[in-house]
């Protein structure tokens, strides 16, 4: 738009008066200027105003005065006169005309015949013709302009072109806008007043005079507008008219940009509206230009970040143009870039004895306050070339080298700009071409290595760019080109494309001029640990460089030991934690156990050493119960404690690699183990989870497989109740954290357990109030004294306050505390020869644990805890022999192997044969502690006289039959009550006494070990147990169900003894879960029973039946359907019985006809009667008969007793 260069616009000060309508200010105005704004002061001075204030009255005779002396206005007042109404009607009849002519230019009905040319018609003309010619050119404008189809024209009109007339013409098209803005929308007005010359002229007049419409109209104007704007000249005219609009009215121009971006159109316009932006207050850091461009490459949104990278790309195309937006943009950013280089830059590459007195001649020294601009510029132009395909000129990327290769001061934007400037180099290393700019960088690499430490400890920053030049040093090495774009990336911010075929040149430097792979690990292992690393502590740190050499074997194959600095930085982390510390762990295992090369199996890092781990958990371990603060972090404690549980476990993993290599690394011994208090510490992990990451998670994992007996259900939720609202509130009782009790007191207490209970139950009562990390100290004392709480007569509540103290310690240190527990409770003739268990003998026999005095297995408190210890012993022992089984399975292997070469028939043991053995130990450990606890349940000979006497069998079954169920838990007692006070309660049912609650808790542990491992049950019961504890296990073990699955199986044992016990299981399974598969495994026992009837001899028949026909009635009682079955099967035995009664000529009632009429006729039986009867013979007969009459009589008898239970059911 050169064509309208020579003419006056609307200046913003103009603007700015007509927008306020500041009439003093419009005074001020030049008569040029003023002249511009005439149509719309004189309408305000002709028109109705709507304000009537006397301001404005005052001001409309300013604004009267301001205008009589202007000759325009009378030319003015005229065109105002004119009858608009018709001219608006003639205006739609011709809009209607062209609309059927199709748009031709045939008459007119606003201009009729023109007899000279448009312009000079237009100078002899009246007002109102003037304002037709106008109105009918601008008509056939817009009509045009609609049936254009989107495509740009230049329409050639002689009255937007003569510059005598212009004034006028720009008149008369503010006068019709204004007095017809439904014929002419102004935004219409606008789009057709870019297809003339001087378009963007008549529009800022335009605007000027309604400049409430300047948003309206830029709005429309960019809506309308093309994507791409300098593609076409249409575009570029859009461009320069809202160019020259924000010109007139500069403080929209900002926002008339972010509609540009909103859009998505007119890029070339956002560029030079923020070209001609200039700031009231011009910020040192970073330019608008920098800023804007940034900010749309840069930012979040795809869709303009494409746009605006279309725009560049296109751009480029094109030869290179001064009026070129694009160009101006570069040229301004060439600007600022060598604006900031230091003065003394230059292409130059100096010498040795330059570089010497660099210093003092401040060669490249790049200045503090520019360096923040220096890394926006860096970035912008990063993302200019890789995201917007910009190709530098070699202007720019001699300056951008220049540039890139200044040294900054050691400040922390320094060392950005240093990493920036690295990593574009990396990322377009095209920008070095020649050799001297190849020396120039090689120069600049290696004075960063030089000064990577001074600018670290000058600028006060952890993360430095020296690590990122190790990082990308070992990453060249070991060709993880990925790896390298993925930091330079990152760096950036940025996502560039980078092919890796680019990075070669620099790869060759790295890799033969300034990092070799030694000079990396020397490097690395010399680099200080970063002090508190934790999360907050971004960037890149020296682990990232450990981990990366650890990945790719550079410690063990140049033989540098890398142990000590592992370890100096896993003491100086803190939280939140780092994410690089469990990958660099477990690189690091990695590296201890698998050698770097097959042929080199020595080539392995050290290990921590057990002292520097011991050292760590100082004070927490301690017996004094950590009142000696550890100096190392909870962080730290918990890093180490990972290390050591991922090593254990990678050693087992790794066995069978290791063996072939003849190679078996130490594992740590069982005694550092138990000194770090692995529950301690996941206990506080627990409560540090946001802050540990994955670390709590995985430390989980590892003791689910490692230490099982760490991870119990049942000390998850004691440790719930231990932190629950309950004990916060109790807690809060506790005046002071430190306890008024010392551990001698507690001692001495427990020696006077009998004598002095109360001040026992006093101190216990206050420790209760203490933390579990409080109550350590105590731990010692209070196991030590447990054997002095079986004496008779101790206070029920003192045992139930000891069990309570204890499962809280159990929550901190469970493996030491069941240590002392086990030895304390040992049996007086073992305390007396001083026999002390370690962790590993109870691992190893977890029996041991039941080997205590036996007053232990009447003392429900104490009780309780010994079997919680038995179940974890249990699982530890599993672990145990699965560890030692994998560590010796594959180097006895190797050895057997070796010894057997050359030797023909001797194969290798097989391998399932050491499995077999290791289930078979472990299966024969918990059914003997089954059938131990079982025992225990028996009561003894004074027990059963207090349940009610006879024999052991009949009073148990009596005791649990009395009870509807056996209850799990029942507290009994209060502090005065001491066990001596119960004897008078359990003879009264046996509900209360000490019996029944080791029964409960011991049937509860059975429970959880039979739904664990169903195995467990079933091997238990075919090898039995006394017939009298069947009431017990299946009333008070609510997994007893399960023994239907094999029950079938047991009855097909050949020994009688076992079929015998299947059947007297089965009967009281039945009772007790009357299902459809006990229906059937019923039947399946009296089919078996009929079957034995047939090939039993006299003995075994005698034997057999006495003890099973009594189960009959169960089934009977439990299926009544099977009432038939049963019946039959009598009558079968009772008739096998009789005959062989009668061969001995032995006087005996016809039986058989006795047990028919019962069957035929039960009812008419008198019950009371036979049942006398039938007790009668039996105390006088039975006695001396042989056994077929016992058992005669015995089927007659279980015949009553089905009638009888049948009759009461009815």
């Amino acid at each position: 738009m050169a064509d309208s260069v020579s003419l006056q616009f609307v200046s913003p000060y103009a603007f700015e008066a007509m927008q306020k309508v500041d009439v003093a200010r419009l005074a001020a105005l030049s008569d040029p200027e003023l002249r511009l704004l005439l149509p719309c002061l004189v309408r305000m001075a002709l028109c109705a105003p709507a304000d009537q204030s006397n301001a404005w009255a005052q001001d409309k005779k300013l604004i009267l005065r301001l205008l009589s002396g202007v000759e325009a206005v009378n030319s003015i007042v005229a065109l105002l006169s004119v009858d608009f109404h018709a001219l608006e009607q003639d205006a739609r009849k011709e809009q209607q005309l062209r609309h059927k002519a199709g748009g031709s230019n045939g008459e007119s009905i606003l201009v009729s015949q023109l007899q000279h040319g448009l312009t000079l018609e237009f100078e002899h003309s009246d007002p109102l013709r003037r304002l037709r010619l106008a109105l009918s050119e601008l008509l056939a404008i817009m009509n045009k302009l609609a049936d254009s189809n989107g495509e740009f024209f230049l329409k050639s009109s002689e009255l937007f072109e003569s510059p005598v007339y212009l004034d006028e013409v720009a008149d008369v098209l503010c006068i019709l806008q204004a007095e017809l803005p439904s014929l002419l929308p102004i935004i219409e007005v606008a789009e057709a007043l870019l297809h003339v010359r001087n378009g963007e002229w008549f529009l800022c007049l335009l605007v000027a005079n309604v400049p409430d419409s300047f948003s309206e109209v830029c709005r429309g104007l960019i809506k309308n507008g093309e994507r791409q704007d300098e593609e076409s000249v249409g575009g570029r005219r859009r461009t320069e008219a809202l160019r020259q609009l924000c010109q007139m009215n500069p403080s929209q121009a900002l926002n008339i940009r972010a509609m540009v971006v909103e859009e998505c159109h007119l890029p070339g316009l956002g560029v030079a509206l923020t070209l001609d932006y200039k700031p009231d207050t011009a910020d040192e850091a970073v330019s608008p230009l920098v800023s804007y461009v940034s900010g749309l490459l840069l930012g979040t949104n795809g869709k303009v970040r494409t746009w605006f990278s279309m725009f560049i790309r296109n751009g480029q195309q094109r030869k290179r143009e001064s009026s070129s937006v694009l160009w101006q943009m570069r040229r301004q950013l060439l600007l600022e870039l060598v604006a900031i280089l230091p003065r003394s830059r230059s292409t130059h590459v100096p010498n040795d004895s330059d570089m010497d007195s660099e210093s003092s001649s401040g060669y490249s020294g790049l200045r503090e306050e520019h360096v923040v601009k220096a890394s926006a510029l860096l970035r912008l132009y990063c993302a200019l070339m890789g995201i917007a395909g910009l190709r530098p000129t070699d202007e720019e990327a001699e300056q951008l080298l220049q540039l890139m290769t200044s040294r900054p001061p050691a400040t922390p934007a320094g060392v950005r700009f240093v990493s920036l400037s690295f990593c574009k180099l990396l990322a377009f290393s095209t920008l070095v071409s020649t050799p001297d700019q190849e020396q120039l960088m090689v120069m600049w690499l290696s004075w960063m290595i030089k000064e990577e430490e001074y600018f670290e400890s000058a600028a006060g920053v952890s993360a430095s760019f020296g690590e990122m030049l190790l990082l990308v040093a070992m990453y060249f090495h070991s060709n993880q080109l990925s790896a390298i774009i993925e930091l330079v990336c990152s760096t950036l911010g940025m996502k560039i494309a980078i092919k890796p075929s680019s990075l070669s040149k620099m790869k060759t430097i790295f890799t033969q001029e300034i990092f070799t792979e030694q000079v990396v690990t020397a490097h690395a292992v010399r680099v200080a640990v970063t002090n508190n690393l934790s999360a907050n502590i971004t960037g890149f740190l020296p682990i990232h460089c450990i981990y990366q050499l650890l990945r790719s074997r550079a410690f063990t194959k140049h033989k540098v030991s890398i142990k000590d600095w592992i370890f100096r930085q896993l003491c100086e982390t803190t939280t939140p934690l780092h994410t690089q510390l469990l990958p660099l762990i477990d690189v690091y295992i990695n590296s201890i156990l698998t050698p770097a090369s097959k042929t080199n199996p020595e080539a392995t890092n050290q290990p921590i050493t057990e002292q520097e781990i011991l050292n760590v958990f100082q004070g927490l371990a301690g017996g004094d119960g950590g009142k000696v603060r550890s100096q190392y972090t909870i962080t730290t404690q918990l890093l180490i404690l990972y290390y050591i549980l991922s090593y254990e476990e990678a050693l087992l993993a790794n066995t069978k690699t290791l063996a072939l290599m003849q190679k078996k690394p130490k594992s740590y011994s069982p005694a550092l183990m138990d000194q770090i208090p692995i529950k301690h510490l996941i206990r506080q992990a627990q409560g540090l989870q946001q802050e540990l990451g994955g670390l709590h998670s995985a430390l989980l994992r590892l003791l689910a497989t490692n230490y099982p007996h760490l991870c119990m259900v049942e000390d998850w939720i004691s440790e719930e109740e231990v932190t629950g609202t309950l004990p916060l509130l109790r807690k809060m009782l506790l005046t002071s954290s430190s306890c008024k009790y010392s551990q001698t007191q507690l001692r001495e207490a427990f020696q006077n357990v009998l004598s002095g209970g109360p001040r026992l139950l006093r101190i216990l009562e206050h420790l209760t109030l203490l933390s579990a990390g409080d109550l350590i100290p105590y731990a010692e004392a209070l196991t030590a004294s447990m054997g002095l709480l079986l004496e008779y007569g101790v206070s029920r509540r003192i045992l139930q306050t000891v069990n309570k103290l204890w499962m809280v310690l159990n929550t901190v240190m469970p493996r030491k505390l069941w240590v002392m527990t086990v030895n304390a409770l040992q049996p007086s003739v073992k305390l007396l020869r001083q026999q002390k268990y370690t962790q590993n003998d109870l691992m190893v026999d977890p029996l041991i644990v039941l080997r205590c005095d036996s007053r232990v297995f009447r003392c429900p408190p104490l009780m309780g805890i010994t079997l919680h210890m038995l179940n974890g012993y249990l699982l530890a022992s599993k672990a145990y022999l699965n560890a030692h089984l994998k560590e010796t399975a594959e180097f006895e292997r190797q050895v057997q192997t070796v010894s057997n070469l050359g030797l023909s028939g001797q194969p290798d043991t097989p391998e399932v044969t050491r499995e077999e053995l290791k289930n078979a130990l472990l299966a024969a450990q918990d059914s003997a502690a089954v059938q131990i606890l079982l025992e225990v349940c028996l009561p003894c000979p004074q027990e059963e006289l207090q349940l009610g006497g006879g024999g052991g069998a009949d009073s148990l079954l009596r005791s649990v039959q009395s009870a509807p169920g056996i209850p799990m838990r029942k507290q009994v007692g209060d502090a005065g009550a001491g066990r001596g006070a119960q004897g008078e309660r359990e003879a009264e049912g046996g509900l209360l006494s000490d019996l029944r609650e080791v029964q409960c808790l011991i049937c509860c542990l059975l429970h959880q070990m039979f739904i664990a491992d169903p195995n467990i049950a079933k091997l238990v019961h075919f090898q039995g147990y006394p017939q009298a504890l069947l009431p017990l296990t299946v009333a008070g073990i609510p997994s007893m169900h399960i023994c239907l699955d094999f029950i079938p199986e047991l009855l097909t044992q050949p020994q009688l003894e076992k079929q015998i016990f299947a059947i007297q299981l089965l009967s009281h399974l039945c009772t007790q879960y009357a299902l459809p598969k006990s229906l059937s495994v019923a039947r399946l026992a009296i089919s078996v029973m009929g079957t034995l009837l047939t090939v039993l001899t006299r003995a075994k028949r005698f034997a057999f039946f006495m003890p099973t026909l009594p189960c009959l009635v169960s089934f009977c009682k439990a299926f009544p359907p099977l009432f038939d079955d049963v019946m039959s099967l009598l009558v079968q035995v009772g008739q096998v019985s009789a005959a062989d009664v009668t061969t001995k000529a032995r006087d005996i009632d016809p039986l058989i006809a006795r047990l028919q009429y019962l069957r035929q006729k039960p009812q008419e039986i008198p019950l009371s009667e036979s049942k006398c009867s039938l007790r009668k013979r039996s105390a006088e007969e039975l006695g001396g008969a042989d056994p077929d009459v016992q058992l005669c009589y015995h089927i007659e008898a279980t015949f009553m007793d089905i009638i009888s239970s049948s009759t009461q059911a009815l």
